[in-house]
């Protein structure tokens, strides 16, 4: 039975909630740009604001979760392992959770980014993003995916992304060597905990890519099975 027949058995597929959860999630974490520009000018009330539609998204995702969890068939007839999808929901979960945590921390310590920082921060933001934004091209094949019954060129397609994926987190973790050393320069002129605040900071957008990659590898594994 074709896969786009076999999907149609349900009344309610899992897969357009799944690309609908991972649109929100880096949605959620695209606001990180716009709350850094308002970090750079110490406006904390207008970091302030950002934050609360970053919450705002990170709680519709959850809500996503949910009802994916709770709505995901059981038994023979799902065209993808049941737990397989759960796990990979989990991961993209975790992209709306960090960005929520970077700018709560960051806004909690009312951190100061160093003015000769910030260009280089805001790139390694824009690349981390990059990731998020690729997990997410990645999981909206998740359709083609299914129509084509996991073959073709559409899995060539999406290896070749998850490819992608793999080196924009490696650029991630080049641009966070140069950070670090970086802020190693300037801890002279700051506060010993705003440097603590910084380093952490800067893996924590790390992880952003990490996680976003670990998205792509869960797909991977589902088209390996």
């Amino acid at each position: 039975m074709p896969a786009n027949t076999f999907l149609s058995v349900f009344a309610k597929s899992p897969i357009k909630p799944i690309e609908e959860h991972i649109r929100k999630v880096y949605e959620a974490s695209t606001l990180l740009l716009p709350f850094f520009a308002a970090v750079y000018q110490k406006d904390w009330i207008q970091a302030a604001d950002v934050r609360k539609k970053i919450v705002a998204l990170e709680k519709e995702a959850d809500k996503l979760k949910r009802e994916i969890r709770v709505n995901l068939p059981r038994g023979l007839f799902l065209p993808v392992d049941r737990t397989d999808i759960l796990e990979l929901v989990s991961q993209q979960d975790k992209i709306a959770n960090k960005t929520k945590d970077i700018s709560g921390r960051v806004l909690g310590r009312e951190l100061e980014i160093p003015l000769p920082l910030q260009d280089d921060f805001t790139a390694y933001i824009k690349r981390c993003l990059d990731a998020t934004e690729m997990a997410s091209q990645v999981i909206n094949e998740l359709d083609e995916l299914l129509e084509t019954g996991f073959r073709g060129r559409e899995v060539d397609l999406v290896i070749k992304m998850v490819e992608q994926l793999d080196a924009i987190e490696h650029d991630t973790d080049e641009m966070q060597i140069k950070l670090r050393k970086a802020v190693r320069l300037a801890e002279k002129d700051l506060n010993p905990v705003d440097v603590i605040f910084l380093y952490r900071t800067l893996e924590w957008l790390g992880d952003l890519a990490d996680v976003a990659l670990r998205v792509g590898s869960r797909l991977e594994i589902m088209l390996a099975r």
